[in-house]
C-alpha cells in the first residue's frame, strides 16, 4: 500500500465516523435520547442548567449539526475517488472549515434558545 493510499483510508474512516457520529448526536440530543453529560453535546453554563434548556438547546442546533454531519461524509466520499493530492488536501480543509462553522453556529444558537427559557 502507497502511502497515499493509507492517506485516503484513514482521512474517510476519521471524516465518515466523525460524520456518522455528529448525525448520530444532533439526532439523538434533538430527541431527549442524549441528556445532559459530561462529553457530548453542547455543554455551556446555559445549556447545563436543566434538561430542559439542554433539550431547547439541542433541538435549535439540530440542523447545523446534521449538515456538519453531511459534509463531513461528502468529505470522506471524497477520499475514495480518484482525485490528485492537491484536490483531496483542499477537498479536508474546505470540509473541515464547514463543519467548523456549522457546528460553532449550532452552538451559537443552540446557546441563545437555552437563554430563551429564562426570558
Amino acid at each position: 500500500m502507497t502511502e497515499l493510499l493509507i492517506a485516503r483510508l484513514v482521512l474517510f474512516v476519521v471524516m465518515a465516523g466523525t460524520g456518522v457520529l455528529l448525525l448520530w448526536m444532533a439526532r439523538a440530543a434533538a430527541s431527549g435520547r442524549l441528556r445532559r453529560n459530561a462529553l457530548a453535546g453542547i455543554r455551556t453554563p446555559s445549556t447545563m442548567v436543566s434538561d430542559e434548556a439542554w433539550l431547547a438547546a439541542h433541538q435549535r442546533a439540530e440542523r447545523p449539526t446534521q449538515a456538519a454531519g453531511v459534509v463531513s461524509i461528502l468529505v470522506a466520499l471524497v477520499m475514495l475517488a480518484p482525485v490528485s493530492e492537491a484536490v483531496m488536501l483542499t477537498t479536508v480543509l474546505v470540509g473541515a472549515a464547514a463543519m467548523l462553522v456549522l457546528v460553532i453556529h449550532g452552538a451559537v444558537v443552540g446557546g441563545r434558545a437555552a437563554r430563551a427559557l429564562d426570558d
